[in-house]
């Protein structure tokens, strides 16, 4: 297995475009082999991938799980391959007559992805899916803070496929800045709006265009006419898992205040039930990802009354399901993205109230809401924007593959998931064909009077 370690980042990047030049992954039973490849690799070490998931977060396996499902999008890259390389037929104006107008997706070259630690085993994955499905070569770089699973990646990719096509590059910020400085034909990044903002200016320097898929504070609005246990349940479970740390977990929660005090005894309830009271002791109950982590989150604990939780231990980086009541719209945990299992709770009179809170913060990448009211619904969509939105459930419309994801605004730009991807890693190019059957010389000079003859035929 070749790594990053033997051969300089811009040998690489060259050897990539020389095996790009060739043609070769271009050709569609190349791309299909690769990812049947792929698929039977990930299966092969999947109980590997378990075990450096609970070493790197405590994930037990059925979280962990979630990642690994992501073998379900390379099925559905392989089923629908040739329909999505399909050229597209496109309808032409009379005056093109007899002609034909294509759009044909084309890979773009060498791309760059770069992976997120809270689920690094799927976003690096996720995306290499559409990237050798759309015919490309990739160098990735899995995120340092999850070493185990970075270090398994590498194996696998390694034991897959050849560096010239894809390759594994590990190490932490220098390593990152080595290439962001190198020109890529794509770059695919996860992670946090501050670090997206550095790849971006990075990428413009080379006018290379990105996907950044990046975060924020992703609301959740329950109404007075949900199901509260049910609401309670799927919210816990949306908050808490991985210990909270999802990019699309609900960040605080709006409740109407007539239902508040019964969604909280729910949400407490739910603690118990998912977690036991002792959540420390639970098998399925993670870690935070580090203890640099750990310090920023116990310090937004003093942010409201802290309701149910709130313990600590630093020796295990564990923070228990802390769900807070009563707090500041200026406390410390209303200004960031909070990526752990702290959970403030707000109460609302009237839904434009929760509307407005959410307008007032940048736009989020998940906004959740719990009403069966339909006119409550349409009213938060047509009144909000973010980049996802998931009704009467949380999270489960990041692993919907026909649902192409991504943010808007701060939390990011483009999108993945399906034909998404495959979309995302591909250049659309238009293409006319025209014949000699005919040739008009309306066009050519002399004009004269030709003019009036062009706005008939052209209809300007």
């Amino acid at each position: 297995m070749q790594t990053i370690a033997t051969t300089p980042i811009r040998d690489v990047i060259t050897a990539q475009r020389q095996f790009f030049a060739t043609g070769k992954t271009k050709d569609i039973a190349f791309r299909l082999t690769q990812l049947h490849n792929l698929y039977q690799a990930i299966k092969n070490r999947e109980d590997a991938i378990y075990a450096a998931l609970k070493a790197d977060l405590n994930k037990p396996n059925v979280e962990a799980y979630y990642e690994i499902v992501v073998t379900r999008d390379i099925k559905a890259a392989i089923k629908n391959l040739k329909s999505w390389t399909k050229p597209q037929k496109l309808p032409i104006p009379l005056e093109q007559f007899p002609a034909q107008a294509l759009r044909v997706p084309e890979p773009l070259g060498v791309v760059l992805i770069v992976g997120a630690w809270n689920y690094p085993f799927n976003l690096i994955i996720a995306p290499l899916i559409g990237a050798i499905a759309a015919g490309n070569c990739a160098v990735i770089k899995p995120s340092e803070l999850s070493p185990h699973t970075s270090r398994l990646i590498a194996e696998i990719i390694g034991e897959t496929f050849p560096p010239h096509y894809i390759t594994v590059v590990e190490g932490g910020i220098d390593m990152s800045q080595q290439l962001l400085a190198e020109k890529f034909d794509y770059i695919f990044f996860t992670g946090s709006p501050r670090v997206g903002k550095i790849v971006m200016e990075a990428a413009a320097k080379h006018l290379t265009p990105v996907t950044l898929e990046l975060g924020g504070k992703s609301p959740c609005i329950v109404t007075e006419d949900v199901n509260i246990e049910v609401a309670a349940k799927r919210i816990v479970w949306g908050k808490f898992v991985n210990a909270g740390q999802t990019c699309i977990a609900p960040d605080y929660l709006l409740v109407q205040q007539g239902v508040k005090a019964q969604l909280l005894a729910a949400i407490k309830a739910a603690i118990i039930e998912f977690y036991g009271n002792e959540p420390a002791n639970s098998p399925d109950y993670g870690r935070i990802i580090n203890h640099s982590h750990w310090q920023r989150l116990t310090g937004l604990l003093d942010g409201g009354e802290i309701i149910v939780g709130g313990q600590i231990n630093p020796d295990e980086r564990y923070l228990s399901p802390t769900v807070m009541d009563n707090v500041s719209l200026e406390a410390a945990v209303m200004q960031e993205e909070i990526f752990g299992p702290i959970l403030p709770v707000m109460g609302y009179g009237e839904l434009s109230e929760a509307i407005d809170q959410i307008n007032r913060l940048p736009k989020p990448l998940a906004l959740y809401i719990f009403s069966h009211n339909p006119n409550h619904q349409e009213q938060i969509l047509q009144q909000t924007s973010s980049g996802t939105v998931c009704i009467n459930d949380t999270l489960v419309h990041f692993i919907t593959s026909n649902l192409p994801f991504g943010g808007v605004g701060n939390s990011g730009m483009g999108s993945c998931h399906g034909k998404a991807s495959f979309d995302t890693f591909s250049h659309y190019k238009s293409i006319l064909k025209r014949s000699f059957l005919f040739d008009v010389d309306l066009r050519y000079p002399p004009y004269r009077d030709k003019l009036s003859w062009l706005k008939r035929l052209l209809g300007g």
